[in-house]
């Protein structure tokens, strides 16, 4: 998908309204392409320019800030809806107005626990998670299978993949080092908690290949650039299903997040950005998600509307993060607690990566 790109109805030269949408871009930029933003615009008349970017809240910041505008709607990470809504970044959405379920249950009781925010719900569930590539681990020999593997550099040598982030990288390294799945946050509230994440990442820092957007670690994966990398399960599923990958997912540890579309403050765009996120809201929408990427809709009632992948056929359900029995090996980030601690978290690690 090209930056910029715009999304018409067929047939209609000039579109009446238009709305400039931020997402990820990749393989998850075009599942929100194809499920979302193109139906959108059919159904609407609305247009849609598309425009990547790889997360956080700066680009925003500066936007509402100046008072000069140019997004409207932005596909984000909880932590950073909850974050910008906090700091009146993003307009709130009445949670009365999201539509209900195909059997008339409200919105507040079909959406699953914590994907609600003041600015918006959730739209989807995706997973950080481990892979490696199977060429590097013939037939019979071990092949990892934890995330205690992962930061095994004696029984697994070779380098490591990871986002160059605090967030997910900490819980990983707790839960290697033995923590219960229902401990880490605990732990990480605590001084001598936080030292020993960062301690067991020094185990393994020198072997470290930091990446930056989801686009990487497929790539260092099929290069052999590294023998195991941290990734988000959508980019990997893929590279397996679509590009036919010999990559193999450690779903233990794996660490489960949510995302939706947040409006930006000050948007002169503002009722059509609305008419945006009610309809991503709907549950045939967010299901319609699922059949092009490996990521969970957010609503109860989209999860039984998910079945095989649109264009290749492969039943999805074993490549969901909260599939049985993947839910099980996953932690659930706490992004309250990111949101409350991320940015002296930020400021440790990268003065840790200085070092």
């Amino acid at each position: 998908m090209l930056a910029g790109a715009a999304l018409m109805t067929a047939g209609t030269a000039v579109a009446a309204e238009s709305l400039t949408v931020v997402s990820w871009g990749g393989s998850y930029g075009r599942a929100s392409r194809l499920a979302v933003l193109e139906p959108f615009s059919a159904e609407t008349g609305i247009e849609v320019k598309v425009e990547d970017y790889n997360g956080g809240l700066a680009q925003i910041r500066a936007q509402v800030e100046t008072g000069i505008v140019t997004w409207d709607v932005v596909d984000l990470e909880t932590p950073d809806l909850v974050r910008g809504c906090d700091e009146a970044l993003l307009e709130e959405v009445d949670r009365e107005a999201l539509p209900p379920a195909a059997d008339g249950t409200p919105a507040a009781e079909d959406y699953f626990p914590d994907t609600m925010t003041d600015c918006g719900p959730a739209t989807l569930f995706y997973a950080t998670i481990v892979a490696y590539n199977s060429e590097l681990y013939p037939d019979g020999e071990p092949r990892p299978n934890s995330i205690a593997d992962f930061f095994d550099l004696e029984k697994f040598p070779g380098r490591r993949g990871m986002r160059r982030l605090p967030q997910v990288n900490l819980e990983f390294a707790l839960m290697a080092d033995g923590v219960a799945h229902d401990q880490v946050y605990a732990t990480l509230d605590t001084p001598a908690g936080l030292e020993r994440a960062f301690h067991k990442l020094d185990t393994i820092k020198d072997s470290i290949l930091w990446w930056e957007t989801g686009a990487q670690p497929p790539q260092i994966l099929a290069d052999q650039e590294v023998a195991m990398t941290t990734a988000y399960n959508g980019r990997i599923f893929n590279a397996q299903v679509v590009e036919k990958q010999p990559f193999v997912v450690i779903w233990d540890g794996q660490v489960l997040d949510t995302g939706g579309f947040g409006i930006v403050a000050k948007t002169k765009k503002l009722e059509a950005a609305q008419k945006l996120v009610l309809y991503a809201s709907r549950p045939e929408v967010q299901a319609r998600i699922g059949q092009y990427i490996s990521y969970s809709p957010a609503r109860r009632s989209a999860t039984a509307l998910v079945t095989t992948h649109k264009e290749t056929g492969v039943e999805m359900a074993p490549h969901m993060p909260t599939s049985e029995p993947n839910l099980p090996l996953s932690l659930s980030n706490d992004w309250e607690w990111w949101s409350d601690h991320g940015e002296e978290v930020n400021e440790r690690f990268a003065a840790w990566l200085a070092r």
